[in-house]
């Protein structure tokens, strides 16, 4: 399907799985969505969800939602669907269900019991998802409001794509931390402006990537709104050296700070070529 920026959901209750392990125990995935093999017969199948080996876990709502469904079903056995705006999430082979049809649930409160095993499916507007995609989406919320809640120096999750300034990463570093904000106020009243030739760069960069479809290959999320995947990297790499460079060129202009290595001889010449 194709992914768009509505589809970030919020979990309140901090969590992205409907179950929480017990301390120093890893919980593994059964069985993966789409084809499959099965482990017996050696016949082919498309599994729509994930399973996992939990016997007796309690669930619950990965956020405030609504039950809109409770059944039985000859593949899942009993099943619970919760309403989360335009996504459904169902367990499927419970033990026992605590949550009535209709009934409002908040994130965090427990709904059901997993039976020998837990079957979770997903589906956003009637389409099924990659039950994977939906929880990592979870993830990276709860991820990108724990880092907002910080001092705000915390990195990536992911390792980041190298630029042209890796051999001054730990030099540039510091200088963020020490003039970033400076930066950022300076952008916002207009005490510094953005030359027009790296504006125009960025630009570019954005339309050539909406072209080639980079925007939007996953599920996006707070921590990564624009859904970007692998396909991007080569933009980020462009994205950044471009704002490390006006950085600098900053620094050079307000603060005659530079480098280790530079001098007031590159004052002016900090900034990539477009």
């Amino acid at each position: 399907m194709k992914y768009t920026e509505e589809m970030i959901l919020h979990s309140e209750s901090g969590y992205c799985m409907p179950f929480e392990a017990p301390q120093g125990q890893d919980v593994d995935l059964s069985l993966g969505y789409g084809e499959q093999v099965h482990p017996e017969t050696g016949e082919k199948f498309f599994h729509h969800g994930i399973d996992f080996d939990v016997r007796r876990y309690m669930l619950s709502a990965v956020a405030s939602g609504i039950v809109s469904g409770v059944g039985n079903d000859p593949a899942h056995g009993i099943c619970l669907t919760i309403r989360y705006g335009e996504y459904e999430v169902t367990y499927g082979h419970l033990s026992s269900v605590f949550a009535q049809f209709g009934q409002r649930v908040k994130a965090g409160q427990t709904v059901a019991l997993s039976g020998e095993r837990l079957h979770i499916g997903v589906r956003f507007k009637g389409e099924e998802l990659n039950p994977i995609e939906f929880l990592t989406m979870l993830y990276g919320n709860i991820m990108a409001l724990q880092d907002a809640g910080d001092d705000g120096t915390a990195g990536f999750y992911e390792p980041g794509p190298e630029t042209d300034y890796e051999k001054d990463k730990r030099e540039i570093e510091e200088l963020m931390l020490r003039f970033l904000p400076h930066y950022m106020d300076d952008l916002r009243c207009g005490a510094y402006t953005v030359p027009a030739h790296t504006e125009q760069s960025l630009r570019h960069i954005f339309t050539m990537g909406a072209m080639k479809e980079y925007f939007y290959e996953r599920m996006p999320s707070l921590y990564n709104p624009l859904g970007l995947g692998r396909k991007a990297v080569p933009l980020a790499c462009k994205v950044q050296n471009l704002l490390i460079a006006d950085f600098l060129n900053y620094l050079a202009l307000r603060h005659e700070a530079y480098l280790p290595g530079s001098g007031g001889d590159v004052k002016k010449n900090f900034m990539t070529k477009p």
